[in-house]
């Protein structure tokens, strides 16, 4: 299991399209710190193991505000 996968399999039994939680709250869900890389808005998005545990299950984030990231599902097909 990867360090993302809490995180991941969080969102995928999530029934609705999106969600917004604070690093401690993915934290939490982590049972680990995000790295502090997690400041900048780039480590939300791009090709990292962070970024494909969560596009895995049909997710995108996106910064929203400091130390907040919303989740959103993709649509089917994206």
């Amino acid at each position: 299991m990867g360090k993302y996968d809490p995180l991941a399999a969080f969102l995928r039994r999530r029934a609705t399209d999106d969600i917004e939680l604070t690093f401690t709250e993915i934290e939490r869900r982590l049972g680990a710190l995000l790295p502090k890389a997690a400041q900048a808005d780039g480590w939300w998005s791009g090709d990292g193991v962070q970024v494909r545990a969560w596009s895995a299950v049909g997710f995108s984030a996106e910064v929203t505000g400091p130390e907040r990231v919303r989740f959103t599902r993709r649509p089917v097909g994206d």
